[in-house]
């Protein structure tokens, strides 16, 4: 039984690693379709309250950013390794978010919080020294990413 266990939480730590390289090899980040379930009827009242004006120019709140599809390249170094946390400087980004970088000869992925930096789209990053060593990667080399915006 321990062995079952076992196996079935290391079966379940590759199942990302391997999302990722059949998402290389048969064409991309798509996600998938979903149906939409089917919502339960309101009662007259909350359907007059939900069309109210107010309701129609609600701004989304500020803390959903919009992201991009797919996979952006970037080559980074090590950032400041003074300041903690998991988190990549880079031009991609014009607002702090929250993606997924991952390293392009490996495989090796790890989450960090995207920060806006200067510069031109092309012009490199920096990662975080606890993102370097989640990514498994020399910290005196430059390494090839992929990036994807949550």
């Amino acid at each position: 039984m321990r062995y079952l266990v076992l196996i079935s939480l290391v079966a379940l730590a590759g199942c990302d690693r391997v999302r990722t390289t059949t998402d290389k090899l048969f064409g991309g980040d798509k996600a998938p379709e979903t149906t939409a379930a089917p919502q339960a009827e309101t009662a007259p009242e909350e359907a007059a309250e939900a069309a109210t004006p107010e309701a129609e120019t609600a701004a989304p709140p500020a803390d959903i950013l919009p992201g991009w599809e797919g996979a952006r390249q970037t080559v980074a170094g090590l950032g400041d390794p003074t300041i903690p946390g998991r988190w990549m400087e880079t031009a991609l980004v014009e607002q702090e978010r929250n993606g997924r970088v991952v390293v392009r000869k490996t495989g090796a992925i790890a989450h960090v919080t995207l920060i806006p930096g200067g510069g031109d789209p092309g012009s490199g990053s920096r990662l975080s020294l606890e993102a370097m060593r989640a990514l498994l990667a020399p910290i005196d080399e430059l390494v090839e990413l992929d990036v994807y915006s949550n």
